[in-house]
């Protein structure tokens, strides 16, 4: 009888989640349901899923609207009808276009529309009039030929108490205040559900309704088998040629990464391509390797992670550059009997690459076998105010105030009371479908099969379910990323090639792992630049470990992670890694299992194998744990079943309950996102590519982080870390700089991307024409050949673009004004080479202070460049220490002046916050800085700048940092501009 059910997945329409649609199902009586949300079917096969559990006999359908106009409800009698409402939605989707106000020819599909939008004559087959409750009346007395051809129709959107938030819904849909509503933007206030016997009473005086629905019902039936894969199952068209495809390329790339005589690596390789074949994976494996091929034959640089990087298979491949063997990786967390689902893939390209990659992708998969993995965007804390505000007129103040003052006294009114007792309502609904930021999906089937297909703004189509959703109707995504990090790599390279005539290889990674002037650089934390070991927080642990190898660098990239720092074992293992005799092992299991991380469960798979060998768990429960940990499991009730399975084995062992209690505390400390030892390998590894450029090409890799715009730091920080490599710094030039920083010799020249505010087509635009026609001659040469207008001349003239010339900015600025004065009124032409010869104007003398420059260099590009923040002062005084004698005052208050370039906010246990700042000293060296609570209230970071800070040296395993008691920005000379 629930033809036209809408959940919350009608997004800003319905108000209840699955769950509650099908609690409310089964409470008032019904076994059979249609799922028919709005325009999308994101939610219909988790609603099969869950109502299959229930023991109820979910429908899929979709709900056709163009705006806010209801054309017709589609109700699927099978899969292939499912698939054909996919498709309706998906052509609409793609063409940007209207719905058709008439339903296609569907096969396998019924469809209904409401009463009065139709004439009964024009209905096909397998087309129906749905009647209201409320039209039962008005449809008795009507005139009517075929009975048969009507239906009841009594939608549910909301709980009869949520009428107000289903309001509140669409006005944020509609992006209107509250009270601006029509009629037609919102259902009736009876779309709710009444018992099955309440809907039987209100359609007795027209029985043929009810038997016509019945009729209907029965001729639909939605077995969606959720067990099968749904990837495609073959790379070149059948399963043995797939094997002896894999296990061709397996063993050529087993020669080229370990000879023809080593018998472990051989034997592990024949061992994984056995488990591949026999679980189906060889086409996963083949179509990753094909996407990596393509990429190699691009002379894209990438990287290989995911647990998939456990692999000998993928080292062999090229997938990765992990070698399994030498880091002891696990291979039960690579692939297990039990394992139904392929191992993960994460493939790093450079995020200038990465679209080609995906273009590549989508044209050799085929577009409706190809789509993105979807997300969906949810109503999330500040989120629900602000929106719920503006629906209520309130002024953005006001919203603001709310926000960031609860209690604030004002608060307490009418309007702000009604939003705030919605607040827990909307929390966590679904606003918007959105993008996964990495998930490619190849099927076997049309992916329609499964849902409607989203165009956004890049236009590649995208599935409407989320990865959970996906993992549940057993599809295994490829995840294409895109990071800064590989364009560091590829693009210093070829700089390197240009600027030294040197061509540099840094696929075969290992070599560097050996280098003692690497291991030197990477001791000292000189690391700056480097993909992922350049934050402050990487910098300290990499100082504290003394770390210098490979193997300490893999450890340490997982460490970091929220999990293992949160639970106090990254202070245990930097203990324990400075001081290996001293180690205490819990139990023997972890001694066996965890020595080489000293008894410290480091990595996802530790957990695995305490759970196995110390837990009694086996494998499969295991694996539940790891992808609790890396937050892709949802099962709640099957968590809690393994934690009482993992407490019973305990005590059946013998252990000690609180040594059990804290093993599991441990485990689940990694709930924060720990990687696995593949994972954090193959960071390591692309650390190790950077730091090897940093190390011997110092000046070509600082001007390729800049030129892919940086990483944890801002610009300022990477030209610091240039200068003091020996590079000189130059400002803008018209004659030199190309759009992005390039480099000649040691002369670095900012590119014109670094000015705030020069219009990106003339950026571009400047080195193009000088490039075709030569240098720029003068000012009005300049202006005939690009048509720059007087607002972006004067910013390149402010910015020592023209310096050149030999004339000093304020003379150039007058020039430029009589220049273009005299230009617009004889309508000069650009492209036009050669200048008139009209007479310059004689003018006086202008004098221009450096602090004049300075200013501008700020204004113009954010920062200083000619000179140093510290000029600006209005003191010399620099305090009694620096970075470099910082660590000789262990315990002393000092006083410090420093230039905050990074700072970060943390919870403490109490909720109250405390901050971590990063400052360069007048040196430009990096100087560490703790602000506790109680320091932070009564001096607060105001943001960049310059500061005097005053503090206490404390030194942590050789690390020194300012626990700061006050600090405060230092004046600073004003701006001799505005005099």
């Amino acid at each position: 009888m629930l033809l036209n059910l809408h959940s919350y997945y009608s997004l800003r329409y319905g108000t209840m989640s699955l769950k509650e649609l099908i609690e409310n199902i089964r409470t008032n009586g019904y076994d059979t349901a249609v799922l028919t949300d709005i325009n999308n079917s994101s939610a219909t096969l988790d609603f099969i899923r869950l109502c299959t559990e229930a023991g109820i006999r979910g429908l899929a359908g979709m709900e056709f609207r163009n705006d806010n106009q209801l054309l017709y409800v589609g109700i699927a009698k099978n899969e292939r009808g499912f698939k054909e409402l996919n498709d309706l939605m998906t052509f609409a989707n793609r063409n940007k276009s209207a719905l058709p106000v008439i339903a296609p020819e569907f096969k396998n599909a019924f469809v209904i529309y409401p009463f009065g939008a139709i004439v009964e004559t024009d209905l096909k087959d397998n087309e129906y009039i749905g009647i209201r409750p409320h039209e039962v009346n008005k449809f008795v007395v009507a005139p009517k030929k075929h009975w048969e051809n009507y239906v009841v129709l009594q939608p549910v959107s909301f709980k009869r108490q949520d009428f107000q938030l289903h309001k509140q819904l669409r006005a944020i849909d509609n992006n209107i205040l509250i009270s601006q509503l029509e009629q037609t933007q919102v259902a009736r206030e009876d779309e709710v559900f009444i018992s099955r016997e309440k809907l039987l009473e209100l359609y007795s005086p027209v029985p043929k309704l009810i038997e016509n629905t019945n009729r209907l019902l029965s001729e639909c039936s939605f077995d969606f088998d959720f067990k099968s894969t749904k990837n495609r199952k073959t790379f070149t068209g059948n399963r043995y040629d797939d094997k002896q495809l894999l296990y061709k390329y397996a063993m050529d790339g087993f020669g080229r990464r370990y000879g023809a005589n080593d018998k472990q690596a051989k034997e592990r390789v024949l061992k994984e391509l056995d488990i591949i074949d026999n679980l189906n994976f060889s086409s996963y494996f083949l179509i990753t390797d094909d996407i990596c091929r393509y990429a190699r034959s691009r002379d894209f640089h990438y990287v290989g992670r995911g647990s998939g990087a456990n692999s000998i298979v993928a080292y062999c491949l090229g997938i990765t550059d992990v070698c399994p063997i030498e880091l002891n990786l696990y291979f039960e967390r690579f692939l297990n009997p039990k394992r139904k689902s392929p191992p993960d893939f994460d493939i790093d390209f450079s995020w200038r690459d990465r679209d080609e990659m995906y273009e590549y992708i989508f044209s050799r998969y085929q577009s409706e076998h190809t789509a993105l993995m979807g997300a969906m965007g949810t109503f999330r804390d500040r989120s629900i105010i602000r929106e719920l505000g503006k629906v209520y007129g309130l002024p953005k103040s006001e919203i603001d105030r709310l926000i960031q003052e609860p209690n604030n006294m004002l608060n307490k009114n009418e309007v702000t009371n009604t939003i705030l007792s919605v607040y827990n309502q909307m929390a966590d609904f679904p606003n918007q479908r959105t993008i996964h930021a990495s998930g490619v999906l190849i099927s076997d089937k049309p992916l329609t099969c499964y849902s409607a297909l989203d165009y956004p703004p890049k236009g590649l189509p995208t599935v409407q379910y989320d990865m959970y959703v996906a993992e549940d109707i057993g599809f295994e995504k490829f995840d294409i990323l895109s990071q800064r990090g590989i364009g560091h790599i590829k693009d210093c390279r070829e700089l390197i090639r240009i600027n030294k005539d040197v061509t540099v290889d840094t696929s075969t990674p290992k070599r560097f792992f050996t280098d003692p002037v690497i291991a030197e650089q990477l001791r000292s934390a000189n690391t700056v630049g480097c993909f992922y070991i350049e934050s402050p927080a990487m910098r300290q642990l990499i100082s504290k470990l003394r770390c210098e190898d490979y193997l300490t660098l893999v450890a340490a990239s997982s460490i970091i992670r929220p999990g293992v720092a949160s639970s106090g074992m990254m202070q245990a293992f930097i203990e324990r890694h400075l001081n290996p005799e001293k180690v205490e092992y819990i139990h023997p299991a972890f001694k066996e299992q965890l020595e080489d991380t000293y008894g410290i469960m480091v990595y996802q798979e530790d957990v695995m194998k305490i759970g196995h060998h110390f837990g009694g768990l086996d494998l499969a429960e295991a694996d539940v744990l790891r992808r609790m940990m890396s937050g892709k499991y949802r099962n709640v009730n099957h968590l809690a079943e393994i934690e009482d399975k993992y407490h019973s084995n305990c005590r059946e062992k013998g252990y000690p309950e609180h040594v059990a209690n804290e093993v599991w505390r441990q485990m689940q400390s990694f709930a924060g996102y720990s990687f696995n030892k593949a994972h954090s390998a193959s960071f390591a590894v692309e650390s190790y590519q950077s730091l090897f450029l940093k190390t011997y090409y110092p000046l070509e890799f600082m001007v390729s982080v800049l030129n892919n715009y940086g990483g944890f730091y801002s610009r300022e920080v990477y030209i610091n870390e240039a200068r003091k490599a020996g590079g000189n710094i130059c400002l803008p030039c018209v004659n030199k700089s190309v759009y992005d920083t390039s480099i000649d010799g040691n002369a670095i020249y900012l590119g014109f991307d670094c000015l705030l505010n020069l219009e990106n087509r003339l950026a571009q635009l400047i080195p193009e024409e000088r490039k075709r026609n030569g240098a720029y001659l003068s000012l009005e040469n300049f202006n005939l050949r690009t048509g720059a207008g007087l607002e972006q001349i004067i910013i390149l003239i402010r910015s020592g673009a023209f310096r050149f010339l030999g004339a000093g900015k304020k003379e150039l600025l007058w020039e430029a004004h009589l220049l273009l004065n005299k230009n617009r009124n004889t309508h000069s032409q650009v492209g036009q080479l050669f200048s008139t010869n009209a007479e310059k104007p004689q003018l006086p003398m202008f004098v221009t202070d450096e602090l004049e420059n300075l200013y501008d260099e700020i204004e113009l590009m954010g920062f200083p460049v000619s000179g140093s923040i510290f000029d600006l002062a209005k003191s010399d005084y620099r305090g009694n220490a620096d970075a470099e004698t910082l660590a000789s005052f262990e315990g002393k208050v000092v006083r410090v002046v420093a230039h905050l370039v990074a700072s970060k906010t943390v919870r403490t246990k109490t909720g109250s916050s405390m901050k971590f700042g990063t400052f360069i000293d007048h040196n430009g060296d990096f100087i560490d800085t703790v602000h506790f609570t109680q320091s932070l209230q009564k001096s607060p970071l105001r943001g960049k700048g310059l500061y005097l800070i005053e503090g206490k040296v404390t030194v942590d395993y050789d690390c020194p940092a300012i626990e700061v008691y006050r600090c405060a920005m230092m004046p600073i000379k004003p701006d001799p501009r505005s005099v």
